[in-house]
């Protein structure tokens, strides 16, 4: 086998593995169980084709310079090549694609960063989450329903939230102490919580389930118990678990 060939099929077996590796439509990240995060994957999805893309034709470019200019037997052992300085309509184009690479990538992230970052309009529920150490308080304050973190500890799964599906959950996120992290991998969503500092974003879930959440900020010593647990249901079963944690919260004496 010639070298020429025996490089072709190394490049060819490397272009087989990366299109192996990103087969799944979301190009390695979770199905994202809310819009935002959605579009977070979207975006994603948009700069990985982008770089196979840029890859693909850069590496074919390779590929076809060591084959075509590569060194024949018949050469004269002292043989370079045709030589020049200088080429400006290549120099023009290998400079220009990359700016309009570049600027196209970021209207496409400022635009879903508008939308995930923003809050537009009135929630359908407000939920305020305060993170400490090493705990949460989730309170519904339209609905009177108030959770707690019981005490830090490895069995513990830590507190339950709700949201309803399709409809917009305002979380107001602020931190009692040192800085926190709302994070809910399957949302493909993540904040810091800064003391101090009341940040909100809204969340619309559109897959059923529950799903884990955690402070994604180091916080001191039992940071790895510092978890949640979000329900994302129908607006109907939503209102029997608000209704049910109200009755539970009333029963106490």
């Amino acid at each position: 086998m010639t070298a020429g060939r025996r490089l072709v099929r190394v490049v060819a077996a490397g272009a087989l593995a990366v299109a192996a590796g990103s087969c799944s439509s979301t190009y390695g990240l979770p199905e994202s169980a809310t819009e935002q995060g959605r579009e977070i994957a979207d975006v994603w999805g948009t700069f990985m084709v982008a770089a196979f893309v840029v890859a693909g034709i850069v590496y074919a470019l390779i590929v076809w310079s060591l084959l075509r200019y590569r060194r024949r037997r018949d050469d004269p052992p002292d043989a370079f090549g045709r030589q020049f300085h200088a080429n400006v309509p290549i120099e023009v184009v290998y400079t220009a694609i990359p700016i309009l690479i570049v600027i196209g990538l970021f209207v496409v992230s400022a635009d879903v960063d508008r939308f995930v970052t923003g809050t537009d309009g009135e929630p359908d529920v407000v939920l305020e989450a305060t993170a400490f150490s090493w705990g949460w308080r989730f309170e519904y304050p339209d609905l009177g329903v108030v959770i707690v973190s019981e005490p830090s500890s490895r069995e513990d799964p830590g507190p339950e939230i709700a949201m309803p599906l399709g409809e917009t959950t305002r979380v107001v996120l602020r931190s009692n102490d040192v800085v926190h992290a709302f994070w809910v991998p399957a949302f493909n969503f993540k904040r810091d919580a800064v003391p101090g500092r009341a940040t909100e974003f809204d969340l619309t879930p559109v897959e059923e389930g529950v799903y884990r959440g955690v402070c994604a900020e180091f916080c001191g010593l039992n940071h790895a118990f510092m978890t949640f647990r979000v329900r994302t249901a129908s607006p109907e079963a939503f209102d029997v678990w608000i209704s049910e944690r109200a009755e539970a919260a009333e029963a106490v004496p």
